[in-house]
């Protein structure tokens, strides 16, 4: 029995979730997504995940070829749970896309805050991996057109809405990540400042969501 190539492995794992392989592979990555948890992606070994998902070092590269093979995967699958809550969200109205939307990255809704965490640090990462890179252009790119879309739709118009879809972004992006950081900046003010300057880029005229008072 040989070992799978990684394009192999990696269509196996995205298309054949309830094989026995798949299978195999999702409790690999439930494995991994503690072990990076715990330790960070920097320190977790392929040893930790491999007794994490109690199995041999050579057993575990049998499924996933290395620990930055299974990254790619793991930020795929997140990836990918956020693309279908953010689809989800398309046939509501604009105030409440904001809203769902402030709810994913801010409240923990259909997201864990662990997967959010992950994926930031796959962000960085992103900087020196092109496979990486190439998931993360990806992920921007369909995040960027939802959020043109929506303010195509709302009172402010098609005129600004690639330009505020860039502002909107670096400002979920860049809110979600200062939340992990400065300890003055709560995931529920940081969702209450992203969902009122939400309301003021699209031009929706209505009382701000209730927030947390105290201001950085």
């Amino acid at each position: 029995m040989t070992k799978n190539s990684k394009a192999d492995t990696k269509k196996d794992f995205t298309s054949s979730g309830e094989t026995r392989s798949g299978k195999r592979r999702a409790h690999i990555l439930s494995a991994f997504h503690q072990c990076i948890i715990t330790n960070g992606y920097a320190k977790t070994t392929l040893r930790d995940v491999a007794r994490k998902a109690e199995m041999s070092d050579s057993h575990l590269l049998y499924y996933i070829q290395g620990k930055d093979t299974m990254l790619e995967y793991y930020f795929e699958n997140v990836a990918q749970k956020f693309i279908e809550r953010i689809e989800s969200f398309r046939e509501e109205s604009i105030e409440r896309q904001i809203g769902l939307l402030a709810d994913l990255y801010f409240a923990g809704k259909g997201i864990t805050r662990s997967e959010i965490g992950v994926m930031l640090e796959c962000f960085g990462i992103a900087v020196h991996d092109k496979p990486l890179q190439r998931f993360k252009n990806k992920f921007d790119r369909f995040t960027k057109a939802y959020l043109k879309g929506l303010f195509e739709q709302s009172p402010c118009g098609p005129e600004s809405a690639t330009a505020y879809a860039e502002i909107s972004y670096a400002m979920l992006i860049g809110l979600r990540t200062a939340a992990f950081f400065d300890q003055r900046l709560s995931l529920p003010l940081a969702r209450t400042l992203f969902y009122n300057e939400m309301l003021n880029l699209t031009g929706i005229d209505q009382v701000k969501d209730p927030a947390v008072s105290d201001p950085l």
